[in-house]
């Protein structure tokens, strides 16, 4: 293909070079006078392992020029990357002034040309971007419409500096934004041959994760970071203690608890969270990250309160009461808890847990029941089905089939279900559906 690459930093110059590399001609595209001349002769705009060879080599072939003449590029071309720079400002907003003044001029050459052109965004963008602003600024100053004169993508990268040529060629995955068919066709024959497997995604959703990859890894850093500083504390050495942790490939370093849902709970992670602040505590450690773990499930929990009064109804009906499904257990259940603070409201709630029936329950969680929250058992029906069929809001907890078929067989139009567990049959639901945070 005839590409064309606005941006040479550090993600323009690197896949300028491999897209180079590949076969394609490549029109790369810069303000900075200084930049263009480097690569002209054939030297790499940047430092980083590979890049000196390869950029004297595509420069050489003659599979590589650079311009500051947008017209030409577009002209030439029929697919055009953005990756110019999108910074923090003071207030830590993002600085759009390049991308947009860009868009402007992508549109001003759009509006002569009459062959299909591909404009794909790889700058990180605060999500809503392209749609709200950026498309419009092509439209309006290009005349045309896009995904029918013109094609908009987003395209997330993943390259880290001194391996960006490696992770180019291996991905973890190939993330592509658009909304039409002829858009995936176009990026799929430019990168279909990478190793990893190519995703299609709405656009709103390629700028988002790009965003999230990069915080989850500034998280486990941090997180990695806290156990090195709570470690030493303990005369614990910090490297084998991860190590270990990251034996786990089943639960640690897998998707296990990576999915949006309801608070957590249960007999091990909340009090196993205070004990390590108490540790922390009493040896003069700061660890902001996992002292305010606790807090954000408390915040998790309070948003469910606030989508059940936001309904404006009383009757209120809960499906599960223990802290997950196929146990008993209700010791620091987040389901106990909202059922509290929903009693607290003033709410009329009845609730259905298939394991947690007063009459077979022994020992802990009969004494918990008794001693700690008899105001709770007093509301068990177990009888689902009325607990569906006679309230107005019906909060799903847990996520047993049996269980998510009743809801769906019971639940009338007019009724609110309101899921804490990402329903898998929501879809054939007929009456009013609020996830918790989706």
């Amino acid at each position: 293909m005839n590409i064309s690459i606005f941006g040479l930093g550090y993600v323009g110059a690197v896949s300028m070079a491999c897209l180079a590399r590949d076969g394609h001609k490549i029109y790369g595209v810069d303000i900075d006078p200084i930049k263009l001349a480097l690569i002209r002769k054939g030297n790499s705009p940047i430092i980083e392992e590979g890049m000196p060879e390869l950029m004297k080599a595509v420069v050489t072939d003659g599979s590589l020029e650079v311009t500051d003449d947008i017209n030409l590029a577009i002209d030439n071309t029929d697919i055009s990357f953005i990756c110019v720079g999108t910074p923090s400002q003071l207030n830590g907003s993002q600085d759009q002034s390049a991308v947009l003044r860009l868009a402007e001029q992508l549109g001003a050459a759009l509006s002569t040309k009459n062959s299909l052109h591909t404009i794909v965004f790889r700058s990180t963008l605060v999500p809503g971007t392209v749609e709200e602003t950026l498309i419009p600024l092509l439209e309006k100053h290009s005349g045309k419409k896009a995904n029918i004169d013109f094609d908009v993508c987003f395209q997330p990268e993943f390259l880290r500096e001194s391996t960006s040529i490696k992770d180019y060629d291996n991905p973890p995955f190939t993330i592509v934004g658009a909304a039409t068919e002829r858009a995936h066709q176009t990026m799929n024959t430019l990168f279909g041959h990478l190793p990893a497997e190519y995703h299609r995604a709405d656009i709103r959703t390629g700028e988002t994760v790009k965003y999230f990859c990069n915080i989850f890894h500034a998280l486990k850093i941090t997180f990695a970071n806290e156990v090195g500083r709570l470690c030493n504390a303990m005369e614990i050495d910090a490297h084998q203690v991860m190590a270990l942790l990251c034996e786990d490939r089943q639960l640690n370093i897998s998707a296990a608890y990576l999915k949006p849902g309801f608070a957590f709970g249960g007999s091990c992670l909340p009090k196993d969270l205070r004990a390590m602040q108490y540790v922390a505590k009493m040896n003069d450690i700061e660890i902001p990250m996992l002292a305010n773990v606790l807090k954000s499930n408390e915040e998790h929990l309070h948003l469910a309160v606030k989508r059940v009064l936001a309904t404006g109804k009383r009757k209120v009906g809960m499906i599960g009461l223990s802290f997950k499904s196929g146990t008993d257990d209700l010791r620091e259940s987040p389901l106990v808890n909202l059922a509290e603070l929903l009693i607290g409201k003033g709410m009329d709630l009845s609730i259905y847990d298939p394991e947690v029936n007063l009459s077979f329950l022994i020992g802990a969680n009969k004494r918990y029941i008794e001693e700690s929250i008899p105001h709770v058992g007093e509301l068990m029906n177990d009888d689902v089905n009325a607990v569906i069929e006679n309230n107005d809001v019906i909060v799903v907890g847990i996520g047993d089939k049996n269980l998510l078929e009743a809801v769906v067989t019971h639940a009338k139009p007019g009724q609110i279900v309101i899921d804490l567990v990402n329903m898998s049959n929501k879809d054939q639901l007929n009456c009013i559906y609020q996830g918790l945070c989706w």
